[in-house]
Parts: structure tokens; sequence; C-alpha cells
């Protein structure tokens, strides 16, 4: 079994399942798709929060989140039979609960569980680690669009700065500069930094569909508080 097999155009490929219809829980599936994201070839992944085990699925090859967060594994397996494909096809609500039963215990996004494992309380009160798992799957998650979602200071703080605008395919590696610096001297001493790098969170937050709010309202409202 192949829980790694994933399609080939990073935030591009999204497209209906086989029946043409763009939402709907086939095979008795109790969760909606993500809009836009049905019938990818994708593998299962995990993550914990506070201590309680959630599912999802993910397009590998395009690093694209293509499920919401499922915390029941029967519940992840009829989904994916609903839902999604493996190279060689769809396949039942068994193959997939073998593929759910072997995202508890290993993943392909990370080496260390411990990358995977989330507490609200630190998700509020640190910012997300620069290059980090909670960034990659921001990213991987959001439906944020750079050209018209982000504030208009975030690029002209970059162009100050003489990073990588918005627009840029380097863009990421700017956030998390100035992550980085943020982190290390503090908001109040770097304003320009902590303009992109809480302006990107914000946005990117607020664009999260499905019920990925879960993993990541606590960060929102940690930055809310560092502004208030």
């Amino acid at each position: 079994m192949d829980n790694s097999a994933a399609q080939t155009s990073p935030h591009a490929s999204h497209h209906r399942p086989p029946d043409g219809s763009p939402h709907g829980s086939r095979d008795g599936s109790p969760h909606e798709p993500l809009p836009g994201r049905v019938g990818h070839v994708a593998g299962i992944e995990s993550l914990t929060l506070d201590g309680r085990r959630h599912y999802f699925a993910f397009d590998h090859r395009s690093d694209l989140v293509v499920s919401p967060l499922v915390d029941d594994p029967d519940a992840m397996a009829a989904f994916a039979a609903a839902h999604l494909r493996q190279s060689d096809g769809p396949h039942d609500r068994a193959y997939w609960a073998a593929l759910v039963a072997d995202a508890a215990e290993a993943s392909a996004l990370v080496d260390d569980d411990a990358e995977r494992e989330f507490r609200t309380d630190a998700l509020r009160t640190e910012l997300p680690e620069p290059g980090g798992h909670l960034l990659y799957l921001l990213d991987a998650a959001t439906d944020l669009d750079p050209a018209t979602d982000l504030p208009a200071g975030l690029a002209r703080a970059c162009e100050r700065l003489g990073h990588a605008a918005p627009d840029d395919d380097d863009f990421a590696d700017t956030v998390d500069d100035c992550l980085e610096t943020v982190a290390t001297h503090g908001p109040s001493h770097h304003p320009d930094e902590w303009t992109v790098a809480r302006g990107y969170l914000t946005a990117a937050i607020a664009a999260l569909p499905g019920n990925w709010g879960l993993l990541f309202t606590p960060v929102a409202e940690g930055l809310a508080a560092r502004t208030s």
C-alpha cells in the first residue's frame, strides 16, 4: 500500500471527483471534503493536539492538505474511501483503515514524532518555529492568495528589509527570517519583521478551510495578544 502517492502540481491540482460533485459524503463519510480538494491521490498523515490524535489526507507531491482534521480513525477511513485515491485508483475502507493505522505510528512528513505533537497553550504563547512543521502545515492547508489576501503594509516592510516579497517564490524564506528575528530580539525592536511575520500568519490562518482552525486558532490568539 502506497501511503505517500500524490499528484504533481502544487496548489493547482484541485479537481472534482469522478461523479462531478464538488461536495458530498459518499460511502457514508460523516466529513465534508475541503472545497476544491476532492479526488486527490493522497496518503494519510496525523498529528496530536493536546494528546488527541487527528488524521488528515495529504497530497505529498503537491504539498497540499486535502481533508479536514478527523479525530476518529474509522471516520478517516470512510472519508478516504469516499473522496481520495491512490496511484492505482480508489480503494475501500479496509484498505484505508490500514493506512490510517500506519499514520498513527509514523509520518512521511517528519522523522521525529515530537514535531507533530502540539499543545494549545504552547501554540498560543510561542511563535511558530521558522522552517518548522507547523508552518509547513499552515502553508499546505491555507487558501491564502498572497496577491490579494495580505495586508498592504507587509509588502512595503519586505521592501524596506530587502527581503523577497509576497509574490516571490522565496517569500517563505522571508517569513522564516522575520520569525527568527522576532523570536530572538522581540517584536518591538524589529517592527518591520513583526509586520511581515504577524501579517502572514494572521492572513494565512484566516484563510484556512474546514476545521483547521482547531490547530491554528490558538496561534492567531497569541498573535493578537502580542499586538494588544
